[in-house]
């Protein structure tokens, strides 16, 4: 069973995952993958596609039932498995342009924001799934030390900008939107080379 463990920015964890460690991709199966903008940005730009290509062969679209906006999510390489479409043997074939969660993994950043005064509060999780032996490592960092390795606080700070977006809807105009407005969303948010044109 999954266990998702509250942890303070300064403690300490132990984590490692590598081709050393028995359970190494197996976290990249079985899996529905959302993808922000910026993950979605980062991707196709690190394999040199447009964006409309990038979406056209590797991800699929859905309305996001709490949100009512678009949600894109990576069309698995094999619909069984539910395998992501970069992983290999050796390993993550984007790896340096890797999605935000993937990043932050096994690290759970939530970010709650007070109706009153509109201040940001961010709470971090250690998820523990049964599979995962990566916390049997002997390296040691803490919450603030793994987001920095990971390089997380441009994604944070961009996908944080979603969250905006997302609460700026639910105030203006909560419940479902017509089709053509979401269309126009995906575009907007996903499609950046059709929406420049």
């Amino acid at each position: 069973r999954d266990l998702l463990i509250p942890i303070a920015a300064d403690t300490v964890f132990r984590f490692e995952c590598s081709p050393k460690v028995a359970c190494f991709n197996q976290c990249c199966r079985d899996l529905v993958q959302a993808l922000t903008p910026y993950d979605v940005l980062r991707i196709r730009q690190g394999l040199g596609l447009p964006s409309g290509r990038f979406l056209e062969q590797f991800t699929r679209r859905h309305t996001g039932p709490g949100s009512g906006l678009p949600v894109v999510t990576l069309k698995p390489a094999d619909e069984k498995t539910r395998v992501c479409p970069f992983v290999s043997p050796s390993g993550c074939r984007i790896y340096p342009h890797r999605p935000a969660s993937c990043r932050s993994y096994p690290l759970v950043r939530s970010l709650g924001r007070s109706r009153a005064t509109g201040i940001a509060r961010e709470s971090f999780y250690i998820l523990r799934e049964p599979h995962c032996r990566g916390f049997e490592a002997a390296r040691e960092r803490t919450v603030r030390g793994w987001i920095e390795e990971q390089d997380l606080a441009g994604y944070n700070a961009e996908n944080d900008r979603m969250l905006d977006l997302i609460h700026l809807k639910n105030r203006l105009h909560p419940g479902p939107l017509p089709a053509d407005t979401i269309a126009a969303l995906a575009l907007a948010l996903y499609d950046l080379d059709a929406f420049r044109t």
